[in-house]
């Protein structure tokens, strides 16, 4: 899965300057990008097809980052979907706080472009060692 260009991306953020920056930068790579503003969007869209990767913000209206990993860890359909928290909160302690919660990955707002594919490969395909 080193290829990027076969990935399916979902991006979820109601902020559309956030998605816009991660949605060129996985197009550049010729990933298909598909994105949601809601976490009921984000759920609909999983019900249609599984990404390879879920980048997932935290802070939504009304259903949070965190209730959406919850509702995907709860279904065995999507229980072991990579799911990545997208997120502004980037204080001392968070990063261990979204891990514990079920994310497999956590990259904080704003986001670099440049080390941005390389962040989600790290969660996507891990180094064996």
């Amino acid at each position: 899965m080193n290829d990027v260009s076969q990935w399916n991306v979902l991006i979820v953020d109601d902020e559309p300057d956030n998605v816009g920056v991660v949605e060129y930068v996985f197009r550049f790579y010729n990933a298909r990008v598909r994105t949601a503003s809601t976490g009921s969007r984000c759920l609909e869209l999983l019900q249609e097809e599984l990404p390879t990767v879920l980048l997932l913000d935290i802070q939504m209206p009304s259903l949070s980052g965190e209730d959406v990993l919850k509702l995907i860890r709860e279904n065995p359909a999507w229980k072991h979907l990579k799911v990545i928290a997208l997120t502004a909160h980037a204080m001392e302690g968070d990063r261990e706080r979204f891990l514990a919660a079920g994310f497999d990955g956590y990259i904080p707002k704003p986001v670099s472009p440049v080390t941005l594919v390389k962040d989600v490969q790290s969660v996507v395909e891990p180094v064996l060692i």
